[in-house]
């Protein structure tokens, strides 16, 4: 266990707990801080805080880090196509049917795994052992672009531009049905599914959920789509257009049980990415050209 201690000065007097600690500690999330007080990791004088107190001049600051939880999480030499890399992130173009993180069922051949190899320890730890460098995710059967994180001062970056939508992540998908509108926002939030926990739904209750697509062309029965995200939920994309009548094709969950060609689950993909460096402070545009399930597809319903 690390221990840190601090003592307020005049000139800091005045702010929430967690909001002071989070400028402090620059190495951690303002999330993860808050996590530390609710479990009891941070005291005030000896006394159990909360995080909405504000801080006093003299006030004696004691948090304490508890050690990483130990996991064999193995590395694992399976093949990445990089399509960017530098000390501070990489970008991955993800391959259909690879789960991005372990979880109970799947704990090897992850992306997760594949990066331990690749990266060894040069991976951010602000999510722990289990999602080490992941900052944001994509379905096991969604092919496409990611940005991983090798530092924690990048991944708290890339976090807070996730946070503030200034990181744009475009898709490309193909839909059940043809879409009338040529372009349209889709906005309704997204919660667990009331009886299926296993789902995601569109919920009264659920956390504000906004879609922008664009219809790039009609098929045969079908639409080739272009999908900008606001908004990040689990599911999200999949979850609104079925939510419209206009189902991902070949989402197993979503969508029809069956589909017009077997695409191994539903036709989605991460075209764009658009993020600013988190050291340079740059601007970057990657893409990711159509996979062949997806051009094959397309070549098929035309």
């Amino acid at each position: 266990m690390t221990i840190k201690q601090f003592i307020i000065s005049e000139t800091e007097e005045g702010k929430r707990l967690d909001v002071w600690l989070a400028k402090k500690m620059e190495d951690v999330s303002r999330s993860y801080i808050q996590k530390l007080i609710e479990n009891g990791h941070v005291t005030v004088d000896d006394k159990t805080a909360k995080s909405r107190i504000k801080t006093k001049a003299g006030m004696n600051i004691k948090v304490e880090i508890p050690d990483p939880e130990t996991f064999d999480i193995e590395p694992e030499t399976i093949p990445l196509n990089i399509v960017y890399e530098d000390q501070d992130i990489i970008v991955i173009n993800k391959s259909k049917d690879m789960v991005v993180h372990p979880a109970a069922g799947n704990w090897n051949g992850t992306l997760v795994n594949a990066l331990l190899a690749h990266c060894k320890d040069s991976l951010s730890d602000i999510n722990g052992v289990i999602r080490p460098g992941i900052v944001h995710r994509i379905d096991k059967d969604t092919t496409g672009l990611l940005v991983v994180a090798k530092n924690n001062l990048a991944h708290l970056k890339l976090a807070e531009q996730i946070k503030n939508h200034t990181m744009k992540r475009t898709y490309d998908a193909v839909v059940d049905g043809i879409v009338k509108e040529p372009s349209g926002k889709i906005e309704a939030p997204i919660g667990r599914h009331p009886v299926n926990r296993k789902k995601m739904a569109v919920v009264k209750n659920g956390k504000p959920a906004v879609t922008y697509f664009e219809v790039l062309e009609h098929l045969r029965g079908y639409s080739y789509v272009r999908l900008k995200l606001e908004t990040g939920r689990t599911h999200q994309i999949r979850v609104h257009m079925a939510a419209i009548g206009h189902p991902v094709t070949g989402d197993p969950v979503y969508g029809k049980k069956l589909s017009v060609m077997d695409t191994k689950g539903q036709v989605l993909h991460a075209r764009f990415l658009n993020l600013i460096h988190p050291r340079t402070n740059e601007e970057m545009i990657f893409e990711a050209p159509l996979p062949d399930y997806f051009t094959e597809l397309l070549q098929h319903l035309r």
